[in-house]
């Protein structure tokens, strides 16, 4: 199985710096990322950690709800998946993922409402990115189009 590589070089202190992600694997783009941004309500053209997480997530959950329906018997027509990452203090000290919702609506022929339900746990529970954030509540809202 591969391995891959994202880089970040950063500059200055934390409060005061700022660095860029490169996606180095894939060559598709070096993305900005600040401290003072990470922590606002508004990235104004920075991304952070919580972003990545919640693009891996929200990609990772997509395939795997894919693969799962089809085993289930059903022919995934369409499947759209958000992850929204919250971060929050720690109160061991400093900052923590809180939380992670993750929703998905979808077009899955073959599948009922419950078929489509038990598929979307399934996902939740056996995502490979899932199983690597098992410290972070994750919250399953899930539905058939």
């Amino acid at each position: 199985m591969p391995t891959r590589t994202a880089r970040t070089a950063w500059n200055g202190t934390l409060e005061k710096g700022s660095g860029e992600v490169e996606l180095t694997s894939s060559k598709v783009g070096t993305y900005s990322v600040s401290f003072p941004k990470r922590v606002e309500d508004e990235a104004d053209g920075t991304t952070s950690p919580e972003e990545m997480v919640a693009a891996a997530h929200s990609s990772c959950y997509a395939m795997q709800f894919s693969g799962l329906a089809a085993q289930a018997g059903g022919t995934p027509q369409s499947v759209e998946v958000t992850a929204d990452v919250s971060l929050g203090p720690d109160p061991a000290g400093g900052l923590r993922l809180t939380g992670i919702t993750l929703k998905v609506r979808g077009e899955v022929e073959g599948l009922d409402d419950d078929a489509f339900l038990k598929v979307a746990q399934e996902a939740k529970a056996s995502c490979p990115v899932s199983k690597a954030l098992t410290g972070v509540p994750i919250t399953l809202d899930a539905a058939p189009e």
